[in-house]
């Protein structure tokens, strides 16, 4: 029974990074206007909060790495791991996300691509990825389905395959 333990980490691409960068400077501007020129201390703390709340969502779905183990293939993120089980993937393929994608809700490239999206070919998925290029489709047995994204990708799909062939 052959079981591999694998861990690679999600790159963003460089359209993440200055997405991530400009945004993150934007906000942190308009927060530090609003602290210096408005008098109502409500308005300023409702945009730290607003703002606050972005990034708290920001660490809990952005995806750091997707490792494997022998019960489970899971996604590491800031707060919490998301964690798949052998046991329920069914396929498990290389697939790059296409243009027309659409957001129904969640990130478009701030600190990654996580969050609900929609695809002609594909159906509904949730995302969990970096750059397109680096993307698999992990499609469970109840039809769910996950776009996940790490470096060297065609190695983690493979070591996934092992691990679901060993396991029926």
């Amino acid at each position: 029974m052959k079981r591999t333990t694998i861990k690679k980490r999600v790159e963003l691409s460089t359209y993440c990074w200055i997405i991530s960068a400009l945004s993150t400077a934007l906000m942190c501007g308009v927060f530090v206007y609003a602290l210096k020129h408005l008098d109502n201390e409500w308005a300023v703390c409702i945009l730290g909060g607003a703002i606050g709340l972005l990034f708290l969502f920001t660490l809990c779905y952005m995806p750091l790495s997707i490792s494997l183990d022998n019960k489970s293939l899971n996604i590491n993120r800031s707060l919490k791991i998301k964690s798949i089980p052998l046991t329920e993937i069914a396929n498990v393929k290389l697939c790059a996300p296409t243009m027309g994608a659409k957001r129904i809700c969640g990130s478009g490239g701030w600190f990654g691509w996580y969050g609900w999206f929609s695809e002609k070919d594909l159906g509904k998925y949730f995302a969990y990825y970096g750059k397109a290029s680096d993307c698999f489709l992990v499609t469970l047995k109840d039809g769910r389905r996950y776009m996940l994204g790490c470096k060297n990708a065609p190695e983690m799909v493979e070591a996934i395959n092992d691990n679901i062939k060993t396991d029926l």
